[in-house]
């Protein structure tokens, strides 16, 4: 068989399955490419759903934030902030009133030439203000009160909450806990305060069964986001779909929950895919560059394949983690993992209303881990990290296929070259 490209950095490893490995490769069913980008992008600006066009939209506003994702999302900001941006100036809004806000959650800020990375255009830096959320510093913040259903406290960035008009723009995409990225994950938590981020990531929201990838129906976290978008009122978003190629392949715009649940059906479709067996082995990545950046984002790698593992078997992860661990909550959550063990690390978490920053990550790993044994392959971490991950190191991605299909008894391989991008659903017959 030949070689199998792995996303992994910003280029791939390849793989080579050993002999007598039965290997099945999975990915998302094929996106048809966009003819023209830069057409679709004028087009869903020009005929939104559920809303007038961007320029009559603006047209009368006095300011508008514009919310972007950070970089451990591949948003194509690029091709659409700048006719975005054109769009408001030219129905009166001026320059100096239109805000460009990357919504960083809790994650760190993304400055100097990885700011000019993620937001792709020269001309939008030179144009507009460009500034990151810090969902620590209390006075960024206005405080909602509570949402009506759970009593999560709700802060929001001031600057998109006092805008007169407000946009949120990014990526959807399958999420391991609000079952699809994009839409009003990029207000909250993306510009909100740590208490209602941390809120989101207690144990009472992450154990819940509906709380996973591609589920919206009865998703506690979506349900207190939708919430949230009804607090602060009149919200649009441009939501984007990009192929295994990251080229755009959808986008979407208009009323925040409209232009989401668009992108949504339409990525669904060929993100979900079918499975007819489990598999004894599992070779999956962290989809490479950028979300391979970090330990921290490599968990989401290791949950997305859990529904077509055998239990007891092997989870196979390869992930750069060209930055090393993540931030150091991330890390003193692992080293509290690596101290006490799943089960006593997770009753540290249950009884607790607001989560410590980043130790939810640690507490998403604990599913794959229930579920068999997770290794990874990596060129990242020092020791200290390697020790703390609580997952088995590889040097080598073909002997621990070997090695696994000789422990389990189970020839059959899944590769997902692609990682948490493709969602594969164990669907038997």
């Amino acid at each position: 068989m030949p070689t199998i490209d792995i996303a992994f950095g910003r280029s791939h490893v390849a793989l080579a399955p050993p002999a007598g490995a039965d290997v099945r490769v999975i990915r998302k069913r094929p996106l048809p490419k966009l003819a023209d980008q830069g057409a679709a992008i004028r087009a869903a600006l020009d005929a939104p759903l559920g809303a007038p066009p961007l320029r009559r939209l603006a047209s009368g506003r006095r300011s508008a934030c514009i919310l972007i994702c950070d970089i451990t999302r591949p948003v194509p900001n690029h091709l659409f902030l700048r006719p975005m941006i054109e769009d408001l100036m030219a129905a009166g809004i001026p320059a100096a009133r239109i805000q460009v806000l990357v919504a960083t959650g809790l994650h760190r800020p993304n400055e100097g030439a990885e700011l000019a990375e993620l937001v792709g255009d020269p001309w939008v830096l030179q144009t507009v203000a460009v500034t990151n959320h810090f969902a620590r510093n209390d006075a960024d913040c206005v405080d909602l009160g509570r949402t009506a259903t759970r009593g999560t406290p709700v802060g929001i960035n001031r600057r998109f909450a006092e805008a007169d008009l407000r946009i949120a723009t990014g990526l959807v995409e399958p999420h391991f806990m609000a079952g699809w990225s994009g839409g009003r994950k990029v207000v909250a938590p993306g510009v909100a305060h740590h208490t209602t981020i941390r809120t989101f990531h207690s144990a009472r929201f992450m154990e819940d069964p509906l709380a996973v990838q591609c589920n919206l129906v009865g998703n506690p976290l979506h349900e207190e986001q939708l919430e949230i978008v009804r607090m602060l009122g009149e919200i649009y978003a441009l939501n984007t779909v990009i192929d295994e190629d990251r080229d755009l392949a959808f986008v979407s715009f208009g009323e925040i929950v409209e232009s989401h649940l668009a992108a949504v059906a339409f990525v669904e479709r060929s993100t979900r895919v079918p499975v007819d067996r489990r598999f004894g082995t599992i070779v999956t990545s962290a989809a490479g560059y950028p979300l391979d950046k970090t330990y921290y984002q490599t968990v989401k790698g290791m949950v997305t394949p859990l529904d077509i593992l055998t239990p007891g078997g092997t989870l196979i992860i390869a992930s750069q983690c060209s930055e090393g661990f993540g931030s150091p909550e991330f890390r003193e959550a692992q080293t509290q993992l690596a101290a006490l063990g799943p089960d006593r690390f997770l009753a540290t978490l249950t009884a607790k209303s607001l989560a410590e920053i980043d130790e939810w990550q640690t507490e998403m790993q604990l599913k794959p881990m229930r579920r068999g044994r997770i290794q990874l392959f990596t060129t990242g971490l020092d020791p200290e990290e390697r020790r703390i991950t609580c997952v088995e190191l590889i040097e080598s991605l073909e002997d621990a296929i070997a090695a696994s299909v000789a422990r389990t008894g189970d020839r059959g391989v899944a590769v997902i070259p692609e990682g948490p991008y493709v969602v594969p659903v164990y669907a038997a017959g």
